[in-house]
């Protein structure tokens, strides 16, 4: 008889801290909630987007094609759940459920072929901040210089950007707002005191202007 071997879960870089999190929550019309999402996978791809290999990969993926203008996002069809970020002229972020990193590299590779292209595991290297409410984007804006209004960002639209001087990919998910903020594990501790601080004055009426 063998013992049945498991993999622990890797720990978030916040895990001790979800309690905090969850207490800082702002309710009503000046709202806005603070959640650590762990451990989602996360694959970077770099290709020639005008190659043929770059519509092969698009397809294992689920999506018509990357996408290609700046800030642009596409969520997979039939796999919600994952999703495809432009970072670059010939670069993206594959974001993906937890586990998911092994099936995303080994079929994003198999598109590839003999084509040109690099397809790297990087899900250990961030975490996820969930900021969402409706003064969810006023807490933003007081560290982040990007013109975060509806009319220049929303809805699948990201950016890598700084906030609170550290280095950030800003996904916004939907219009609630609810924004997606991956940053480097050893940066979340600092990212997190610094939102919590910011929603702190929302817990207050709004001051007549």
């Amino acid at each position: 008889m063998t013992a049945e071997v498991t993999t622990p879960r890797a720990r978030s870089p916040l895990h001790h801290r979800a309690h905090l999190l969850a207490a800082a929550d702002v309710e009503g019309p000046r709202g806005v909630r603070l959640r650590e999402m762990p451990c989602a996978a996360q694959v970077t791809l770099r290709l020639d987007p005008s190659s043929p290999a770059a519509a092969r990969v698009a397809g294992a993926l689920g999506l018509p094609a990357l996408p290609v203008e700046p800030g642009g996002v596409r969520t997979a069809a039939g796999a919600p759940e994952r999703t495809v970020l432009w970072l670059g002229p010939d670069e993206w972020l594959v974001v993906g459920p937890e586990g998911d990193a092994p099936a995303i590299e080994a079929g994003v590779r198999d598109a590839l072929g003999d084509g040109h292209g690099a397809v790297v595991d990087v899900s250990a290297n961030r975490t996820t901040l969930e900021l969402s409410g409706p003064c969810a984007r006023e807490v933003l804006e007081k560290g982040c210089s990007l013109d975060l209004h509806p009319r220049a960002f929303g809805p699948d639209r990201c950016a890598q950007t700084l906030l609170a001087r550290a280095a950030v990919i800003l996904h916004q998910i939907d219009t609630g707002p609810t924004y997606h903020l991956l940053v480097r594990g050893s940066f979340a501790p600092y990212l997190a005191d610094w939102l919590l601080d910011a929603m702190t004055e929302f817990r207050s009426p709004e001051v007549p202007r």
